[in-house]
């Protein structure tokens, strides 16, 4: 049988991060959806047909949570004392190793790319991409959500942002991008999951499991 120690991957703030950034994006997809498309309600009393209000309710509190959950990210980012984290997103400039792993995970080749940061040059570009995404999904999301509001903290938010929607040209043209980053983002979330249980099933280190014990199985060399 195969040695293997267990080794501290993840913090208890990173883990706390990643939970409460799926939970944030698993209510946001539905709740905006129906924003997007709502369901008409044509019979029964007017005092029953407020869910469009509670839908974008929940979705305005969980859009919030996502942008607090934001500036922690980018806080640990550099701050954190588990991972230099800034660094591990630049992992996919060892280009040869970059050409390594997607040989390895095209079946191409068997040798297993090496892990020098915390992602592999594929996972920091993916995960580069993600943080992209998610900064501009809160800035439109932002946007959205303080226009015609001009006072209380809605209309704070609103204030210094209200020249992004004028730059793309107005509220339809935010509104698209938003829809757009939706839908990438629900791709990222379909090629992670593929990716975490694929890399758990090959290399058997406990990926997906890691995400709640902190931990993985790394094998000995011998």
């Amino acid at each position: 049988m195969d040695k293997r120690v267990a080794i501290k991957e993840w913090s208890l703030s990173m883990r706390a991060n990643h939970w409460l950034m799926a939970l944030s994006i698993f209510i946001l997809i539905p709740t905006g959806f129906y924003i997007y498309s709502p369901i008409t309600v044509l019979t029964g009393e007017t005092g029953s047909k407020f869910l469009m209000g509670s839908m974008r309710y929940v979705h305005i509190l969980f859009g919030t949570i996502l942008t607090f959950v934001f500036i922690w990210r980018i806080y640990m980012m550099f701050f954190s004392r588990f991972h230099a984290d800034f660094k591990d997103f630049f992992a996919w400039t060892d280009f040869k190793n970059f050409w390594t792993q997607i040989k390895f995970y095209a079946l191409i080749s068997e040798e297993k790319p090496q892990h020098t940061h915390l992602y592999g040059p594929l996972q920091s570009l993916a995960y580069g991409g993600l943080i992209v995404m998610w900064l501009l999904i809160v800035i439109t999301g932002l946007v959205l959500m303080g226009a015609n509001h001009d006072a209380g903290l809605i209309g704070a938010v609103n204030g210094p942002l209200l020249w992004i929607g004028n730059l793309l040209g107005g509220l339809g043209i935010v509104r698209y991008i938003h829809h757009i980053l939706t839908w990438l983002f629900i791709i990222f979330i379909v090629v992670h999951l593929y990716m975490a249980f694929w890399y758990d099933v090959v290399f058997k280190e406990g990926t997906v499991s890691s995400m709640i014990s902190g931990r993985v199985f790394r094998k000995i060399e011998e």
